[in-house]
C-alpha cells in the first residue's frame, strides 16, 4: 500500500514534468529566453529524479535478507542524496549559462509567452509539491519528500522567470540571464537541505523529540513494569528503530515477561505515525539493587 501510494503521485510527476519540460524548451528556444530554457531544464532534472525515486522505492521495499538483516529500508535515503546531487550540479550549470552571457553582453527580451508558461508552470508545480509532501509525510518516505521540494524548486524557479520576464518588459535586458543566476542559487539551496536531512539520517540520528517523548509516554504508563531505561532510537528510512530494557518482577514466567513486551510493543505501533521496529530486554526488578 505505501509503496502503491509513492508510486502513484510519482507517475503523476512524470506526466507533469514531461509537459512542463517540452512547453518550456520548445517555447524558451522559440523566445530566445535563457531563464525559461533553464527552467525547462530543470523540469527535466524533476523527470530524472522521478524515475530515481521509482527505483529508490522499489529496492527499499525489498525484503530482509541475508546481507540486509533489517531491510533495505535506507535505498530510499541513498536515493534523495543522489537527487540532492543532481540537482547542486544543475544549479551550478545554470548558473555559470547565465553569468557567461552577462559577460559577453548578451541582451534579451523574451515577451509575453515567457510570463503565460511561468505562471502555468508554477500553478502546476505548486499543486504537485502540496500533494507529493502530503503522501511523503503520511508514508514517511525521505526520498520522496526530497522529490517534493524538488517539485516547489521547479515552482521558484519559474516564479524567478516570471519576474524576470515582468523586467525585461520594462526594458533591462539582462533581466532574463540574471533570473536564470537566481533559479540557479534557489536550486542549489534545496539540494543543500535535501543533502544535510540525508547526512542526519545516514549517521543513525535518533527520533525526533516528540516521538521520543510519546515512547516514554508509553513506557512510564506501562503498570506491568516497575522501570524502564537504556531508551535508544535511530531512523532506519521510513522505519524507526527502539531499543529499550525494562524491569520486571522476576517471579514472572517467560510467557507474562513476552506478553508484557508485545503489549509495549503494540502501543508504541499505534502512537506513532510510521512504522516501527520494538526490540524490549527484560530485566528482572531487585529491590535491594534500586
Amino acid at each position: 500500500m505505501r509503496q502503491k501510494k509513492i508510486r502513484s503521485i510519482t507517475l503523476w510527476g512524470v506526466l507533469v514534468n514531461v509537459i512542463l519540460m517540452i512547453l518550456k524548451l520548445i517555447v524558451g528556444i522559440g523566445i530566445r529566453s535563457s531563464a525559461l530554457i533553464a527552467d525547462g531544464v530543470h523540469s527535466m532534472s524533476d523527470l530524472a529524479t522521478d524515475f530515481v525515486v521509482l527505483v529508490g522505492t522499489k529496492l527499499s521495499h525489498r525484503l530482509p535478507d541475508e546481507s540486509h538483516p533489517y531491510g533495505h529500508s535506507k535505498f530510499e535515503t541513498i536515493a534523495s542524496q543522489l537527487i540532492a546531487l543532481f540537482l547542486f550540479a544543475v544549479s551550478l550549470g545554470l548558473i555559470w549559462s547565465a553569468g557567461v552571457s552577462i559577460y559577453n553582453h548578451k541582451h534579451n527580451f523574451p515577451g509575453y509567452w515567457v510570463l503565460i508558461v511561468a505562471v502555468f508552470s508554477v500553478l502546476a508545480k505548486e499543486v504537485l509539491f502540496f500533494l507529493t509532501r502530503k503522501i511523503a509525510r503520511a508514508t514517511q518516505s525521505t526520498v520522496l519528500y526530497a522529490n517534493a521540494w524538488h517539485h516547489r524548486s521547479d515552482s521558484f524557479s519559474s516564479v524567478a522567470v516570471l519576474i524576470g520576464g515582468i523586467v525585461s518588459l520594462l526594458g533591462w535586458g539582462h533581466a532574463d540571464q540574471v533570473a536564470s543566476i537566481v533559479v540557479g542559487f534557489i536550486i542549489m539551496a534545496i539540494a543543500g537541505k535535501i543533502f544535510y536531512e540525508g547526512l542526519v539520517e545516514l549517521s543513525e540520528h535518533s527520533a525526533d523529540h516528540e516521538s521520543i517523548k510519546t515512547i516514554e509516554a508509553v513506557l512510564s504508563e506501562e503498570k506491568d513494569i516497575f522501570h524502564w531505561h537504556a531508551l535508544r532510537t535511530r531512523k532506519l528510512g521510513a522505519e524507526l528503530c527502539v531499543d529499550v530494557h525494562i524491569l520486571v518482577d522476576p517471579s514472572l514466567s517467560v510467557l507474562e515477561s513476552h506478553r508484557i513486551t508485545m503489549k509495549i510493543e503494540e502501543k508504541i505501533k499505534e502512537r506513532l505515525p510510521r512504522p516501527v521496529n520494538t526490540l524490549i530486554h527484560i530485566e528482572p526488578y531487585v529491590e535491594e539493587m534500586h
